[in-house]
C-alpha cells in the first residue's frame, strides 16, 4: 500500500478549511468532526475517498486524549458494542464500494441530517439493555461507520440514556471510537478502499485536523454547553446541504 499525496490546489483547501472548522468544534463540543468533513469530503474526492480518509484522519489525532480514559471506561459496556461493530462494519464498507458516487452522496447526507435530527431533540433511548441490545447498537454503528464513517450516533443515544456517570460516559465513547476506527482501517484496507491517493488525503490533512482539535479544547469553556452543541449541529447540518448532490 502506497501513498500518493495530493496536489495543494482548490479542493484540497477547501477540504482542509472544512477539516479546520471540524477540529475545533470537535475540540469545543466533544463530537460532529466525521458528520462535518464527511459529506464535503464526498462532494470533492467522492464517497469511496471520503470515507476511508475519515477513518484514517481521526484515529492517530484522538489517540492522546483517549488513552487517559481507557480506564475509566466500563468494558462490559463498551465491549459488546464493538462486536457489533466489527460484525457489521465489512456489510457497510460492501456498500461503500459497490454503490454508486451519487447514490452514496445522497446516503451519507441524509443519514448525518437524520442524525443530526435527532440528537437535537435530545431523544434518549428508554427501552431495555443488556448484550443482544448493546450488540444491535455496534451492529447500527458499524453499518453507519462503513458507509458514512459516523458510528457515534447510535452510541451517543445509546449511553446517555444510561445510569452511567457522564466520566464514564465519555471514557465509553472514546474508547468505542478509537477502536472502532482501527477497526474501520482495517476493515476498509480488506475490502480494498485503501488505496494510495485515500491514504495520502488521509495523513495530508492530521496535522490540520489536530492542531483545530487543540484550538478547540481551549475554547472550551468560553461559552456554555449548550452553546457548543448549537454551533457544532448548526455547522453538521450546513455541511450537510451543502453536498447533497442536487446540482
Amino acid at each position: 500500500m502506497g501513498v500518493d499525496f495530493p496536489a495543494f490546489d482548490g479542493p484540497f483547501l477547501a477540504l482542509v478549511a472544512t477539516v479546520v472548522v471540524a477540529g475545533v468544534a470537535r475540540g469545543m463540543s466533544g463530537f460532529g468532526s466525521g458528520m462535518i468533513i464527511a459529506p464535503v469530503a464526498a462532494a470533492i474526492y467522492g464517497p469511496q475517498v471520503a470515507v476511508p480518509m475519515v477513518a484514517i484522519l481521526e484515529t492517530f489525532p484522538t489517540i492522546p486524549i483517549t488513552i487517559p480514559a481507557l480506564p475509566l471506561a466500563r468494558w462490559r459496556e463498551v465491549l459488546p458494542v464493538t462486536v457489533g461493530m466489527a460484525v457489521f462494519l465489512p456489510a457497510g464498507a460492501y456498500v461503500l464500494s459497490q454503490s454508486d458516487a451519487d447514490l452514496l452522496r445522497w446516503i451519507i447526507c441524509i443519514a448525518i441530517l437524520a442524525c443530526a435530527a435527532v440528537l437535537w431533540t435530545g431523544w434518549r433511548y428508554r427501552g431495555p439493555r443488556g448484550l443482544p441490545i448493546s450488540f444491535g447498537v455496534g451492529g447500527v454503528a458499524g453499518l453507519l461507520s462503513g458507509i458514512a464513517s459516523i458510528p457515534g450516533p447510535p452510541a451517543i443515544l445509546y449511553w446517555m440514556a444510561s445510569n452511567l456517570s457522564t466520566t464514564v460516559i465519555r471514557a465509553n465513547l472514546l474508547s468505542l471510537f478509537l477502536l472502532g476506527d482501527f477497526l474501520a482501517i482495517v476493515t476498509f484496507w480488506a475490502a480494498g478502499l485503501l488505496k494510495p491517493d485515500v491514504v495520502g488525503v488521509g495523513i495530508a490533512t492530521i496535522p490540520f485536523f489536530f492542531g483545530a482539535l487543540l484550538v478547540g479544547a481551549r475554547l472550551h469553556g468560553l461559552a456554555s454547553e449548550q452553546t457548543y452543541r448549537r454551533v457544532t449541529f448548526a455547522l453538521i447540518v450546513l455541511s450537510a446541504l451543502l453536498a447533497l448532490p442536487v446540482l
